[in-house]
């Protein structure tokens, strides 16, 4: 139970003009919009790009998309990778989702990328402003929140949704609290909005962590309801934020029904097939799971092949302890840079060839750098864990805890194999290192609670307004008593001082027992690489992060301890550690995302045709596709300019997926034929020795490509899905379709209709139609890919029905005659979503509404902050 003192009487303040309230608050967002314009200033002044891995892929993938919607179509399904596949995971827009709107607001119409990082820093802010702090305080929090590295890192790679959902994950924590801790109607407004900004960003797994913190909330709220006997109102306040988290997900409905719906034939869904693949030369067979089956969900191997290392963990207060990215620039001067100069690399060529050494040894395969959340922030959370009250210490410190282990992954296997076997929904998602954006959220804001907590201690007797039957919210950051002495809070600020620095000196000493070796050192090795200079560097880089951690925590130790000694007023002391906080958190950003960065190309110029494609393009038939054997199912350059039979897709259909291990990447020429593959791009190849020649790219043209469509002689009948792909080994697939008959019954299996034609006369990506004339009965199959929900055929312009033929592909019989064949895309789900959407967003925006008129009418409250 909180303890209240009362207000003197003798003054009462009088409340200052508006304008004068919101100044610091405009102030503030007018120095985030500096901060990231001055971050991103080749864009802005430069006009130049980021050069982000992910966007140049979704470019090239969405290319179809993006044709379709300046002609004025949306469409909902594109060829241009895997053959066919929905659009609703690659770029696909709901006109009844309104909170584009409100992102347009929230982010002051600026270009992406500088308008992810001003939406980071001004949704921090939200959430300490809505806590009741000062902007200063504040400030630090926000600072704390935007330049996290893991950020800047996952901006530089290209995931913008994924930084769009972590920059909304502060305002759903703001709800949350405000909501049990201020007011629960502005609170349950604040998390309608907070959440359905964060769904809308398009990251589930990013929510589904931002969730768990959630539940990890509601379980020690619950525990202290319980304690308390506030079951009633810890009930009453749970029931609202259902109601807002029902409303923020309709807002996205349309996208998260949809995808939902393709979540079941993705490689997130179960797999039908019953036996493994067969194995590789070399390697053994993908064992079945347990039932017998493909399983649910990802393979779990896959899955925890990003696994953040036990040891790595340290890398959240010394960014560069375990050499920081798999690749980092070195100085000419390092000591790898003096081995290649003494080894004969001329200087002209040093520098460039020093911009990426294998600096990372970890246990991760490959990354794009730590998460570093900051040494400032770290000693402050420390210190939060001893001055914040024992409610919001221990939600967030559970948070932190169950965020490490969730990232180590198959590194801590007895409780995350539980997790990925048995908790709904968590084998849907692959890097689990990612479930450290949960500490991410927790330690800056328990380390902010705990600098308002001490920006505050100096004051005795003060008050706490809003006393309740609920917890205020100077429960966030006070202890039972609102004023502790100053000679407590020295005391605990020594403390956590102590610690943080005694964590970065043992990790000095065990570093000096490391051999500095990476599991690529054996490569290195066989090609001449100094390992040993390597390993020296990799050494520096940990010992000079190590004593620039301890730098920081000083300064900020020193600030707080200068100000507990009234040598600084509290908002100069904030001022100064959201100052040091910014300039450490800067500083390790730069190193991951910097100059060497931007670029001038434009999209366009970023797809230039190479010689094979304009010799491809020349063919101008409606449709027909091209394999690209160079690294065909991790790129989507070559579905920019054509119908590919690969790609770039983290959740690809499932039976396509199977068709590639089992068939197509095992050289079956058939199932080229049968996705009629018209078109084979060989990759340029280096020359062989020194002074000859190499082979440039090249094209070559399939002659036994099916086309569009095609009559065959013969239905294979098959029982189940597993006989259904092995079929496909020893398929002619002119002549013979092979049909699952347990699920498709078929009357018929011998066709004879010589002389039959049908051609493609009309193609839109959501939109097929063919003309046939069919001598007899007879069976065609078309070279697109089943999908049931969704996709119509209608014969004459009567819905009919078809059947899967192949594997993956479509087929129905055709009567004798001359007919009209189409083919529409029209997922109910798509229009039912879009609907729920519409309704969503009108309620929310109402709702919003609602709360700034409440807000702008309840009486100011008077008297010291509760910080």
């Amino acid at each position: 139970m909180t303890t209240v003192f009362s207000a003197p009487t003798a003054v009462v303040p009088v409340a200052a003009p508006l304008w004068q309230r919101a100044l610091p608050h405009v102030l503030a967002v007018l120095i985030f919009m500096g901060l990231a314009v001055l971050y991103f200033s080749p864009i802005v002044f430069e006009g130049k790009t980021l050069s982000q891995h992910d966007i140049v892929q979704f470019n090239g993938g969405a290319h179809e998309l993006q044709l379709a919607r300046a002609a004025g179509r949306e469409v909902l399904w594109t060829n241009s990778m895997f053959s066919g596949m929905p659009t609703y995971l690659i770029s696909t827009r709901f006109p009844g989702d309104l909170s584009t709107y409100l992102h347009t607001i929230f982010t002051l119409g600026m270009p992406a990328v500088v308008a992810n990082l001003f939406l980071a820093l001004l949704c921090g802010y939200i959430l300490f402003v809505a806590l009741g702090l000062s902007p200063a305080v504040s400030s630090v929090g926000a600072v704390a929140f935007g330049f996290t590295s893991y950020n800047i890192v996952i901006l530089a790679a290209g995931h913008n949704t994924k930084s769009l959902a972590l920059a909304y994950a502060p305002l759903v924590l703001a709800g949350l609290l405000v909501a049990f801790r201020r007011n629960k109607w502005l609170g349950t407004a604040l998390f309608a909005l907070g959440l359905a900004m964060n769904v809308r960003s398009n990251h589930l797994q990013i929510t589904y962590y931002l969730l768990l913190l959630v539940v990890v909330f509601g379980i020690v709220e619950l525990i202290y309801a319980l304690r308390e006997k506030r079951l009633t109102d810890f009930l009453g306040r749970s029931v609202l934020l259902g109601v807002a988290a029902l409303l923020a997900v309709g807002v996205s409905f349309g996208r998260l029904y949809t995808t939902a719906e393709y979540g079941k034939y993705s490689i997130r869904g179960r797999s039908e097939l019953k036996t493994p693949a067969p194995a590789a030369p070399g390697e053994l067979a993908a064992p079945a799971d347990a039932d017998g089956t493909g399983g649910s969900g990802l393979d779990r191997e896959y899955a925890f092949s990003y696994s953040y290392g036990i040891g790595e963990t340290i890398t959240l207060l010394i960014p560069n302890f375990y050499g920081g990215a798999s690749q980092m620039k070195l100085s000419d001067n390092s000591a790898t840079g003096k081995a290649l100069s003494g080894m004969g690399v001329p200087p002209v060529q040093l520098s460039d060839y020093l911009a990426h050494m294998p600096t990372y040894w970890g246990n991760q395969p490959i990354t794009s750098g730590p998460v570093y959340v900051g040494a400032i922030v770290c000693f402050l959370f420390v210190l939060g864990l001893l001055v914040a009250d024992r409610r919001t210490r221990t939600w967030l410190a559970a948070g932190t805890l169950l965020s490490l282990v969730l990232a180590w992954g198959k590194n801590f296997e007895t409780f995350n194999y539980l997790m990925f076997d048995y908790f709904p929904g968590y084998n849907k998602f692959r890097a689990v290192s990612m479930a450290l954006v949960i500490a991410q959220l927790a330690m800056p804001l328990l380390a902010v609670l705990a600098l308002a907590r001490v920006l505050q201690g100096r004051v005795v007797g003060a008050t706490v307004a809003g006393a309740s039957t609920h917890p205020s919210l100077a429960a966030l950051s006070a202890k039972t008593t609102d004023a502790p002495e100053t000679a407590d809070l020295k005391r605990k600020v020594l403390l956590a001082l102590g610690i943080t620095v005694g964590i970065c000196v043992l990790a000095f000493l065990a570093g000096l027992g490391a051999d500095f070796a990476a599991p690529i050192d054996a490569q290195l090795q066989q090609q001449g690489f100094p390992l040993d200079a390597i390993r020296q560097d990799r050494a520096s880089l940990m010992r000079t992060d190590v004593l620039r951690s301890i730098v920081f925590i000083l300064l900020a130790a020193g600030t707080l301890w200068f100000y507990l000694q009234r040598k600084l007023a509290a908002g100069t002391a904030a001022a100064l550690v959201a100052v040091l906080t910014l300039v450490d958190l800067w500083g390790v950003d730069k190193r991951y995302l910097n100059e060497a960065n931007f670029q001038n190309e434009t999209v366009a110029q970023q797809f230039v045709p190479s010689a094979a494609d304009q010799q491809i393009l020349q063919d101008k038939d409606l449709s027909y596709r091209v394999l690209n054997l160079a690294n065909p199912f991790n790129e989507a350059q070559t579905s920019y300019f054509h119908k590919s039979i690969g790609g770039y897709h983290g959740a690809k259909l499932r039976r396509y997926q199977e068709l590639i291990e089992r068939q197509i990447s095992r050289n079956n020429t058939q199932v080229l034929n049968m996705l009629n593959t018209r078109y084979i791009i060989q990759p340029a190849q280096a020359p062989q020795q020194e002074g000859q020649p190499g082979t440039p790219e090249q094209v070559q043209r399939n002659p036994g490509a099916l086309g569009n469509a095609w009559f065959v002689n013969e239905v294979q009948k098959v029982q189940n899905p597993d006989q259904e792909i092995n079929a496909l080994t020893n398929l002619n697939a002119a002549t013979t379709a092979v049909v699952d008959a347990s699920k498709f019954p078929l009357p018929k299996t011998n066709y004879n209709a010589p002389g039959s034609t049908i051609a493609l006369t009309k193609y839109e990506p959501d939109a097929l139609t063919y003309r046939a004339t069919a001598t007899a009965d007879a069976f065609v199959v078309f070279s697109e890919i089943y999908y049931a929900d969704g996709w119509n055929a209608y014969l004459d312009g009567k819905k009919v029905p078809y059947v899967r033929a192949n594997y993956v592909l479509r087929a129905m019989p055709l009567p004798a005659g001359t007919h009209t064949i189409e083919f529409k895309f029209e997922p109910t789900e798509y229009a039912i979503g879009n609907t729920v959407s519409l309704v969503s967003s009108v309620l929310l925006i109402l709702a919003l509404v609602g709360a700034v008129v409440y807000a702008v009418r309840q009486k100011p409250a008077y008297g010291p902050s509760a910080f």
